[in-house]
């Protein structure tokens, strides 16, 4: 094989980790900008809809009341089941508050369980409407967030910075080589005028 065949395919599989890294990246975080909280699935509780390990990107409401209160029977909703809980579950009733109408409660389930929820849920606690999901993106996202695996996700990143530069540091003749061949010839010499 050539020098320059290496390279190519060299190069093909440098830019082919650095492109499946920045879609990663925007996977994980890059969603946010278009107003998305992304949650992984830690339960089988709403299989087969969202399955464990997969991560859920939730259209999030940013304590809009009007959004919070526009859900309606069947939906998905994602909300604060406790101060560091997280709940991914669907609204089987909407509950209005006899007192003060302006106050709405939902009763929630899992799709995969037999019962229901046991307390109803403020419209108050709700984060947002899962949008979609993938499936077992949410055990990577897990095991990058923490360590070791967050070590690990630094180390990836050197490599693959060291990758880009590796050929320019095994060929170091071939960029040489480049920067004659774009020099223009040098003019002829005039004959001085006596």
């Amino acid at each position: 094989m050539s020098k320059k065949t290496i390279k190519t395919i060299w190069n093909a599989v440098t830019w082919t980790i650095v492109i499946l890294v920045v879609v990663f990246a925007l996977l994980l975080v890059g969603v946010r900008l278009f107003g998305y909280q992304v949650f992984t699935v830690l339960s089988g509780s709403m299989e087969p809809t969202y399955h464990v390990g997969s991560l859920v990107y939730v259209d999030y409401f940013d304590k809009d009341p009007e959004q919070q209160k526009s859900l309606k029977v069947g939906d998905p909703v994602t909300y604060m089941a406790g101060e560091k809980t997280v709940v991914t579950h669907r609204i089987t009733a909407v509950v209005v508050d006899e007192e003060d109408p302006s106050i709405i409660r939902y009763a929630t389930k899992g799709d995969n369980n037999a019962t229901g929820d046991q307390s109803l849920l403020h419209y108050k606690n709700v984060i947002g409407k899962p949008v979609f999901s993938i499936p077992y993106l949410g055990y990577v996202a897990d095991y990058v967030q923490n360590p070791p695996g967050l070590y690990v996700a630094i180390a990836l990143g050197v490599v693959v910075v060291l990758l880009a530069f590796l050929p320019d540091i095994l060929f170091p003749e071939e960029k040489e080589q480049k920067k004659e061949e774009e020099l223009p010839p040098p003019a002829p010499e005039a004959d001085a005028a006596e």
